[in-house]
């Protein structure tokens, strides 16, 4: 029988060109696939404003996959550790259930979504869970703590356990 893996230290599996990523007590990467562009974020408040699993049609069709794993920081707290000027944005309105723009900021070369700033929630971004280096943290301090709009999650996929269940929809969503 293996060993379980302690979460309470950083694991670095080889993901992604970029070998450089870090993390400490209160704080940590989060790199594209290229390598490219990398953030450092809070990994606790007040900088660490929440985590969630997304099933929005928005989150659905811009990770190509069924839901989204995200968190969101304060962007007093988000620095650019390397390639701001790689990034392209991508915003619109019209999907949006707040009917406020969304912007996508993804990496120019291998178009990872790093993060997303929404008119709705000022002095926030929303970052991406499975663009952080540090794998533990995706199970730990980045677990996610509430579902939303679980109304549009697809029926074979369960609900995500222990947390609180949202529907979605209009302006009243927490990130």
């Amino acid at each position: 029988m293996a060993t379980p893996t302690d979460k309470s230290k950083p694991y670095f599996p080889l993901a992604g060109v970029a070998g450089d990523g870090w993390s400490k007590k209160d704080s940590a990467t989060a790199t594209c696939f290229c390598g490219i562009v990398q953030l450092a974020f809070p990994t606790q408040k007040p900088g660490l404003v929440g985590t969630f699993v997304c099933n929005c049609t928005d989150c659905r069709k811009i990770t190509a996959s069924m839901f989204a794993t995200n968190f969101t920081v304060l962007d007093t707290y988000l620095t650019h550790v390397r390639g701001r000027d790689n990034l392209t944005a991508y915003g619109q309105s019209n999907t949006i259930s707040s009917g406020k723009l969304m912007t996508n900021y993804f990496c120019s070369t291998c178009g990872t979504l790093m993060y997303r700033v929404g008119e709705a929630f000022p002095g926030k971004s929303i970052l991406r869970v499975g663009t952080v280096d540090d794998f533990h943290l995706h199970e730990t301090k980045l677990k996610p703590r509430r579902e939303i709009y679980v109304k549009d999650r697809v029926s074979w996929l369960s609900a995500v356990e222990g947390v609180e269940q949202c529907l979605g929809g209009g302006q009243g969503v927490k990130l």
